[in-house]
């Protein structure tokens, strides 16, 4: 059965009201939750960054729902120290935790201050992370020295259910090189015919049969103007391509790389409708194409409207199929 996650946006809200909205989403009948993972925000105007390994835990104990969490080993983040707390949150949480693992964006791994490398060398950092993440999920002692270092690294605090590696893919290429190692695809919606190229990718590459997480970015409001300027001034930021995304460095260069953004621009990264059988026919268009668990980001700021009216009207008629 497919899981309908409310996803959780660090960059948008205080960490209370985060674990406010998804103790409401798991009343109003979402099946799982979703935390980004955010050192900046994309823009000053969203204006919040909590430490999403700290809130996972608190939204764990605050309810019974899985989560899953997108992190980038290799730069801000040692990959010992992110099998370490992953594996402390399975250990407490049996079969609740997925974790996505990406190459990264410069917005939060730049602040290290050490040299940002290209996609290519970026993916090579991904697998050496992700193998030395695995070796030590499975009790190995771990000595590594490549494009990150471990010396005699043990994990002894470890999960009974082992965790899978779910790995993160925009583009078509990425995907079909994670269906040859990764447990799982986690990507983004776009278009119907772009988004079935990143899903036929992954088959390609051996991921047939793995579970697929979509992240769906979507505008919900009482109008349709509403929904649209709420997209406008919380997301206009966020609709470039994955070069950009992944190459700008701080929240006043995305702002400046969107002033020329206008809000009809916003349909191709976020789907807006004051219409939830819109929606519902958009989200089972993306269940046609495979995923299992649809993560909805509702990108403007009113939360507890879109959670009140997806659980009354779109999640009984997605659950039905």
């Amino acid at each position: 059965m497919v899981k309908i996650a409310y996803h959780a946006s660090h960059e948008q809200f205080k960490p209370s009201a985060l674990l406010k909205y998804v103790q409401m989403a798991q009343r109003a009948g979402f099946t799982a939750g979703s935390s980004s993972d955010h050192f900046h925000p994309w823009s000053d105007r969203q204006g919040e960054s909590g430490f999403s390994w700290a809130w996972l835990g608190a939204a764990m104990q605050a309810t019974s729902l899985p989560f899953g969490v997108i992190c980038a080993p290799g730069q801000r983040y040692h990959p010992a120290i992110v099998a370490q707390a992953a594996a402390t949150l399975a250990e407490m949480f049996p079969d609740r935790l997925w974790v996505s693992l990406a190459s990264g964006e410069a917005l939060n791994e730049r602040i290290t201050g050490e040299h940002w490398p290209p996609k290519s060398e970026r993916n090579a950092r991904l697998k050496e992370c992700v193998d030395i993440i695995r070796a030590l999920w499975a009790g190995e002692t771990v000595t590594h020295y490549g494009r990150v270092r471990v010396e005699e690294a043990k994990l002894y605090t470890r999960p009974e259910i082992p965790l899978p590696v779910i790995g993160a893919a925009v583009t078509a290429e990425t995907a079909e090189w994670l269906g040859s190692w990764a447990d799982g695809l986690y990507t983004t919606s776009r278009p119907p015919e772009e988004l079935k190229k990143v899903v036929e990718a992954f088959y390609r590459g051996g991921g047939e049969g793995k579970p697929m997480y979509l992240k769906v970015q979507l505008s919900y409001a009482k109008d349709e103007t509403e929904a649209r300027l709420g997209a406008y001034e919380q997301w206009r930021t966020n609709i470039f391509r994955s070069v950009a995304l992944a190459e700008l460095w701080t929240p006043k260069q995305f702002d400046a790389a969107a002033q020329f953004v206008r809000p009809e621009d916003m349909d191709r990264c976020v789907r807006i409708s004051a219409e939830p059988q819109q929606h519902i026919e958009w989200l089972q268009k993306d269940l046609e194409l495979g995923f299992s668990e649809l993560v909805l980001h509702n990108v403007n700021l009113e939360q507890e409207q879109f959670i009140e009216v997806f659980g009354e009207k779109v999640l009984p008629a997605i659950a039905k199929g």
